[in-house]
């Protein structure tokens, strides 16, 4: 079997916090568990929020955690010229097309639906799906748009896409942690329809993470994600992707998520969570590993 080869892949758009720690932690264990590697990538496309600064204090708490960093680190905003040939091949496939409705668009669009008790589909993430621009625009304006310099987003063609696919879909997964790490993969359905036309790319912005996790984890041969529970819908759109693209299919591996007193996932915008001010307080690692469970 060839070596396992796990990843941990944050983005240095804000302090790192408990939630990170502990998704990197299981990454490194499963690393040595399983006698394989890990890569850190730096998810820096964001070019606005992601700092030099930030990430030199994201490799700074990096290394209080103990986490073994492989050079050379691949970063996301050195490597657009390969998610630009991804879309293009996309695009070929005729399954890529520009979407004009902002997002105030769609919302005002859904909450005329529903005014009267109906019931507009909505993602796994809670985020309603794209009504395509005919639903909102007229051909005059969305003429206008095309030919003026308007801000737009590449979609993918789900239906599209899963017809030129056909059969269906799903990926391995197996457990994140402890004696689970051992237990051999189990087939998971995968429901991409359930997103429907997500957005590739935007006028602004070369990639968008669904099309850049799927490029680079087969760009460092990724054998192994392990990431938090609430990726886990997200891996449908991933193996549509990856089937289009021909692109290996990595085992996946979702984790437990740290939850805040509010009872949702962490934010980097929660100081008192960030490992930079814990353990600017004074917390030591092994306090660290106890709060996160490990």
């Amino acid at each position: 079997m060839s070596q396992h080869i796990f990843r941990f892949a944050p983005s240095p758009n804000g302090h790192l916090h408990l939630g990170h720690a502990l998704s990197a932690l299981l990454n490194a264990r499963a690393a040595v568990a399983l006698q394989g590697r890990l890569l850190v990538r730096v998810e820096d496309i964001d070019q606005t929020r992601c700092t030099p600064k930030l990430e030199r204090h994201m490799f700074e708490d990096l290394a209080w955690l103990g986490l073994p960093v492989d050079e050379p680190v691949l970063r996301q905003s050195e490597a657009f010229a390969h998610y630009r040939a991804a879309l293009e091949r996309l695009q070929d496939m005729g399954l890529v097309y520009p979407a004009y409705l902002t997002r105030a668009e769609i919302r005002g669009f859904v909450a005329d639906y529903e005014q009267d008790g109906a019931t507009w589909p909505r993602d796994p993430d809670g985020a309603p799906l794209y009504p395509g621009d005919a639903a909102v625009l007229d051909k005059a304006e969305l003429d206008s748009r095309s030919a003026s310099d308007a801000p737009f987003a590449l979609r993918l063609d789900m239906k599209g896409a899963l017809e030129r696919i056909g059969g269906s879909l799903s990926w391995q997964e197996a457990g994140p942690e402890g004696p689970a790490l051992f237990n051999p993969a189990v087939r998971v359905a995968a429901d991409p329809a359930a997103w429907g036309d997500v957005v590739l790319a935007r006028k602004d912005t070369p990639t968008s993470y669904h099309l850049s996790v799927v490029v680079d984890d087969a760009r460092q041969g990724i054998t192994d994600v392990l990431r938090g529970q609430d990726l886990y819908h997200a891996t449908s759109v991933h193996r549509v992707l990856q089937e289009l693209l021909g692109l290996p299919e990595p085992v996946y591996r979702h984790h437990r998520l740290i939850l805040g007193e509010d009872g949702r996932k962490l934010s980097k915008s929660n100081r008192d969570t960030s490992i930079r001010s814990l353990r600017q307080s004074g917390m030591t690692h092994a306090e660290l590993r106890r709060r996160i469970g490990l």
